[in-house]
């Protein structure tokens, strides 16, 4: 550890090299940011799109890889600027090198970034692709509760995109069809066991059919059994 008493300003030779490690270390520099740059972009596709939301998964580690490596730069005495140097100009090589193969292979694309998945359909949630998603039934509410939807019924289709939105096609009113409420406090109405009869939506996949009094039923779609009374509204933008 260096005393402050040891530190030459403008020492060129400090500030451009490191004594405690040899030129070649420069090219161990440049593969350590090829393997956490890929360790960044695995990372994100593992926790999902949710916390990205603007700025894609690609973008964003771009921003992590080169902000760290100028914030170390731009503190510590004992960070070369050559190694930093290396840095960027490794992670831009890679950025561009990743811009022509999201260009030239549309299914690698898909892959880093990823493509828009179909959550809602025709009323009722697709399960097989929600169940994938690292999202909840809560939080895909919340999301249509901010384009003033009020049961699914009112939604054609909804995607969430490759940014974490949430895209909508609606039903025209003619067509909205009766369906789960999303509303917080229609959805606190649950039940197994039918006290009137009349249509009831599925709690979990929003799947509506015709129940008669104390009935107790499955659902014809996922299998579940609780039940909320369904909602007719039509949507008012």
């Amino acid at each position: 550890m260096l005393l402050a008493a040891d530190v030459q300003p403008f020492d060129w030779n400090r500030i451009l090299f490191s004594d405690e490690t040899p030129p070649l270390f420069l090219l161990e520099v440049g593969v350590r940011c090829l393997l956490t740059y890929l360790m960044i972009l695995g990372a994100l596709r593992v926790t999902g799109r949710r916390g990205v939301r603007q700025l894609s998964i690609f973008e964003l580690s771009i921003i992590l890889a080169l902000g760290s490596a100028a914030g170390d730069a731009m503190l510590y005495h004992d960070t070369p600027l050559l190694h930093a140097a290396v840095v960027f100009g490794v992670v831009s090589g890679l950025y561009l090198l990743f811009n022509w193969l999201t260009e030239k292979f549309p299914k690698f694309s898909d892959w880093l970034e990823g493509a828009p998945v179909l959550l809602v359909e025709n009323g009722e949630i697709n399960l097989p692709n929600f169940n994938k998603q690292n999202i909840t039934q809560k939080e895909l509410f919340g999301e249509l509760r901010k384009q003033q939807i009020e049961h699914l019924g009112q939604v054609r289709r909804a995607y969430i995109e490759a940014t974490g939105d949430v895209s909508v096609y609606f039903f025209e009113d003619a067509d909205v069809r009766p369906g789960l409420p999303i509303l917080p406090e229609r959805k606190a109405d649950k039940r197994h066991r039918v006290e009137q009869a009349g249509a009831y939506a599925c709690a979990c996949c929003g799947h509506v059919q015709p129940l008669a009094k104390g009935e107790h039923a499955e659902c014809s779609s996922c299998h579940e059994g609780v039940w909320i009374p369904a909602c007719e509204a039509k949507r008012v933008a």
